[in-house]
């Protein structure tokens, strides 16, 4: 295991946690695959680990799906859209399925957010307080829009009725991510079900346990067998098997942007299946010369260590004009160190473990790769206590564009500070980059933050605030950060094919 990677500055507000961490109070149950409304084992009868990232230790044995397994699934799930009832229901009918669920998931928040945080390791207090409301409140957005849904009559050049109808598009394929489990569940089944469409969902094999829970209110809500099925397992089994699959109509990817092409290829050579892809990152955060440097410090901390740091839109590159450079850099320090590190179960901490060994090793990798390019480590850079997988907040400057750590997702608790003089200058280097998720923006100059939101290329620009998701904003990426949107209106287009209809109109009174 790699350690010791350099300098290393102690002073963080950790918590006695990581050594004798607090155990949950509650039981896993729901631990085998959802296919047509039955809890079933695999095919083979194949189980795999899930693992606490605070200790290492096994939580629960899961079943492990395959390409059998996701086979039975889109089977269930085709019969279910061309015989089942789900389609066929009025839009309010599915609409009400959907408001009793985000009600049970209100009812549920504890049991919830115990999973999402013993499976992930983000901080209870954010699983339970942040993302839980956030999960009930985009079921609630989708239900709202079940039954809004609608066409266009169009003039034509003649005597010719001519509507379009929205028709679900059928069966899609998800495949969602380990960093969010829950939220990236509600941003793919939420509208795929206000749609009518039915469900494959292939959940990440670090965190199966929520989506699980989260299927089964589901179904307790109404929602008929076959429509959301549910297949725990990996990526070349499970999910390459459901990216192939001919008799899946649509897929939708979260993921590293290296998966993504995979699964873009796959589709492509399977059925020509739409694929959207939610992908990697590596967002600027611009502080410019007139920022309060007190509060650019806090937002620039946030949008980079939140959850982890494990955030495709995380703002990994800290642009921070010469003016207020060295005075950022000091209080940015100031504020890593302060950093409350331990186990998430515990009121008040702020960064839970990361999400397993691999993911671990790999943020050490790019800080030692950051120390040994010539990067300045100034706080940080190594683990954080002797179990489980935590690492301490860590904060680079002296930054370069060719470095690693400023071109590569890191996905993890490491700041890298770059400094810039002048607009045009910012503007090119924040876009000399494959990906274009997000930037943030921190300035009271209305110019600016005009000038710089135009400029990005990026699908997000946050001024003066970050990570603020409401149901109904629009969220993507520029070139290699993904194809296509979640959330908002512009996300039910992936699941829905428009259709025109032309009929003659004989004698019409006006055409």
């Amino acid at each position: 295991r790699f350690c010791g990677v350099g300098r290393v500055v102690s002073g963080y507000s950790t918590s006695a946690g990581i050594e004798n961490p607090i155990n949950p109070s509650i039981k896993v149950h729901c631990t085998q695959l959802l296919i047509n409304g039955n809890f079933v084992d695999s095919a083979s009868g194949k189980t795999f680990p899930t693992y606490d990232p605070r200790t290492g230790d096994v939580i629960a044995h899961v079943a492990e799906g395959d390409a059998e397994d996701i086979d039975r699934a889109v089977c269930a799930a085709r019969k279910a859209f061309d015989e089942g009832p789900w389609p066929k229901m009025t839009a309010y009918e599915r609409s009400k399925v959907l408001f009793r669920f985000a009600d049970l998931l209100d009812k549920h928040i504890e049991e919830l957010a115990t999973l999402e945080t013993w499976d992930n390791g983000k901080p209870y207090e954010q699983s339970a307080k942040i993302e839980l409301p956030m999960i009930s409140r985009i079921i609630r957005y989708y239900a709202g829009w079940a039954d809004k849904i609608h066409g266009l009559t169009i003039p034509a050049d003649g005597p010719h009725l001519v509507q379009t109808i929205h028709e679900p598009i059928g069966v899609a394929g998800q495949i969602i991510p380990w960093n969010f489990p829950l939220l990236m569940f509600a941003w793919k089944v939420g509208p795929a079900l206000a749609c009518g469409c039915t469900i494959v969902l292939k959940s990440a094999e670090q965190t199966p346990l929520s989506a699980l829970y989260a299927a089964k209110l589901l179904h307790e809500a109404g929602l008929p067998p076959g429509v959301l099925n549910v297949v725990s397992g990996f990526g070349p089994t499970a999910g390459a098997a459901l990216a192939s699959h001919m008799d899946v109509d649509k897929l939708a990817f979260t993921g590293s942007s290296e998966t993504g092409k995979i699964v873009l290829e796959l589709a492509s050579k399977s059925n020509l299946k739409p694929v959207t892809l939610e992908l990697g990152g590596k967002s600027p955060f611009i502080v410019c010369k007139d920022a309060d440097v007190d509060k650019a410090v806090e937002l620039a901390h946030f949008a980079l260590f939140f959850n982890q740091g494990q955030c495709c839109s995380a703002g990994s590159r800290t642009y921070v004009h010469e003016d207020v450079h060295d005075e950022f850099i000091e209080k940015a320090k100031a504020r890593a160190l302060k950093r409350s590190v331990g186990d998430p179960f515990k009121a008040g901490v702020e960064q839970g473990p990361q999400i397993d060994s691999e993911q671990f090793e790999k943020i050490l990798r790019y800080i030692r790769s950051g120390i040994e390019s010539g990067a300045t480590l100034i706080t940080g850079g190594d683990r954080l206590g002797s179990k489980g997988f935590y690492i301490q907040p860590t904060v680079f400057t002296n930054v370069k564009e060719d470095m690693l750590i400023a071109q590569e997702e890191i996905f993890g608790p490491v700041q890298s500070i770059l400094k810039f003089r002048d607009m045009d200058e910012v503007i090119r280097r924040a876009n000399s980059t494959r990906y274009g998720l997000a930037a943030g923006v921190f300035t009271n100059d209305l110019d600016t933050a005009n000038t710089l939101s135009r400029a990005l290329k990026v699908g997000t620009v946050w001024i003066n605030c970050y990570d603020v998701f409401d149901a109904a904003i629009p969220f993507g990426g520029y070139k290699m950060s993904g194809q296509g949107r979640e959330k908002g209106v512009h996300c039910l287009s992936n699941y829905l094919q428009v259709k025109a209809i032309v009929a003659p109109l004989k004698n019409p009174a006006w055409i």
